[in-house]
């Protein structure tokens, strides 16, 4: 009789539930009125996201949603990232569409970022829930010291990053050094875009071999890179822009003692810029010189050569509830010689296909024929292991694909962390 007793509780608990929104309990048929909705959004934080808002019903399926919410991002010139809330309707909610926006600061720590992405979601959301018996346990309040004041950037949209990265890693063996040196200066408003960024990067290891208890020989390797990227856009309408890359750098691995080279751009976008954040098919030409001055003699027998290239790189990407789309094809040639040539195609597919079923599919292949630079002589079982040195090669391709099926319960809207996996990797 116990037993029974016990499990006619724990079965009434099971299936009722209340929600608690300012310290109230909202009962179980209220809960089902709520908004259903399907978020679609790579960094936000669920469990978090769940907690703080859960006056609406979080579903696994976008068909069964009232409202699709797709967030993306964008690099802005500040050092942060641009959000892009959109919000659309389905069903009873069709035709009830909108877009925000947030700006993240680069000094906002992850938890300030994570507080404001989850409010600007709250009051995206306003105008659904206030259509639903929710809405009576909302309550709306502001900071009651904010004033308003004038905005002046000191900087005058100059944006600095300077970072390094030192690396170090010991066996009784083995030994190595890295290190990466970068600095990013960009100023970037409506009409203009500039860009410069120098890299540097180091590596050292040394391999210890004990030929005996009293001796031992050393053999130590080094490779090293210097890159200045510079770039320079100006905006022609919505549709338009010119520009000019100018790439200099030096490389022991890709046998540059110094290069450089010089493009002037040209650029399409099918779509308004102003869309980016959900749709691009952009065209970009580029007419141009290249300097190569090697460290040593190529296989073409040459320590330096002028080389005078074009190249076409056309992307595409869409993002909607169904899924998305990311597609580059590139292509480029010198006039020095036609055969010596490039094509690229890079893409990144991800699909809902129905109910529960995703697929994502990413691929790369190039067909490569453009390799002046590379060092005349045999290849050493070093070279080859440690990548110390580019390789001839006529293609490259990569790629891999994942399908995941999900069914069950629809709703989506507990929050439960216990014995969830560390965040901390290392």
């Amino acid at each position: 009789m116990q037993n029974k007793s016990l499990l006619i509780i724990f079965l009434a608990s099971a299936f009722s539930f209340s929600l608690t929104v300012h310290g109230q309990e909202i009962p179980d048929t209220l809960r089902r009125a709520a908004v259903k909705i399907f978020l679609d959004c790579n960094d936000c934080d669920m469990n978090y996201t769940r907690q703080e808002i859960p006056y609406i019903n979080y579903v696994r399926d976008v068909r069964e949603a009232q409202v699709f919410i797709l967030v993306t991002e964008q690099n802005a010139a500040s050092g942060g990232e641009q959000l892009t809330f959109t919000f659309q309707g389905q069903g009873e909610f069709k035709g009830m569409n909108d877009t925000l926006t947030y700006t993240t600061n680069p000094d906002q720590t992850d938890t300030e970022i994570r507080e404001k992405r989850t409010d600007m979601l709250k009051m995206g959301l306003m105008r659904y829930v206030a259509r639903t018996p929710l809405f009576n346990e909302i309550e709306i309040s502001h900071n009651q010291e904010l004033e308003s004041e004038e905005v002046i950037d000191r900087w005058n949209y100059w944006v600095f990053e300077i970072s390094t990265e030192p690396q170090f890693e010991a066996e009784e063996e083995q030994k190595e050094l890295g290190l990466r040196n970068s600095i990013n200066i960009s100023r970037v408003t409506p009409d203009l875009k500039l860009e410069i960024e120098l890299d540097h990067f180091f590596d050292r290891e040394k391999f210890i071999e004990f030929v005996n208890t009293d001796s031992a020989e050393t053999t130590t390797y080094s490779t090293s890179s210097t890159s200045l990227d510079n770039l320079f856009v100006k905006s022609i309408g919505d549709h338009w822009s010119a520009g000019i890359k100018w790439d200099l750098g030096s490389s022991t691995r890709e046998n540059y003692r110094f290069m450089t080279k010089i493009l002037p751009s040209l650029e399409y976008d099918i779509y308004p810029y102003s869309e980016a954040t959900h749709r691009q098919l952009r065209i970009l030409y580029s007419l141009g010189y290249q300097f190569n001055n090697y460290i040593d003699t190529t296989v073409f027998n040459r320590t330096f050569e002028n080389l005078w290239l074009h190249s076409v790189n056309i992307a595409f990407q869409v993002q909607k509830k169904w899924g998305s789309v990311n597609m580059a094809l590139i292509g480029s040639n010198y006039f020095n010689d036609f055969s010596r040539n490039r094509v690229e195609l890079n893409s990144w597919i991800s699909l809902r296909i129905f109910k529960g079923l995703a697929l994502q599919i990413y691929g790369g292949v190039a067909h490569i024929n453009d390799q002046f630079n590379l060092k005349k002589g045999e290849i050493t079982e070093a070279e080859r292991l440690l990548q110390l040195r580019e390789l001839q090669t006529r293609y490259r391709f990569e790629g891999g694909l994942e399908l995941s099926y999900t069914f069950g319960s629809i709703y989506n809207n507990i929050v439960n962390p216990r014995f969830s996996e560390s965040h901390f990797h290392f």
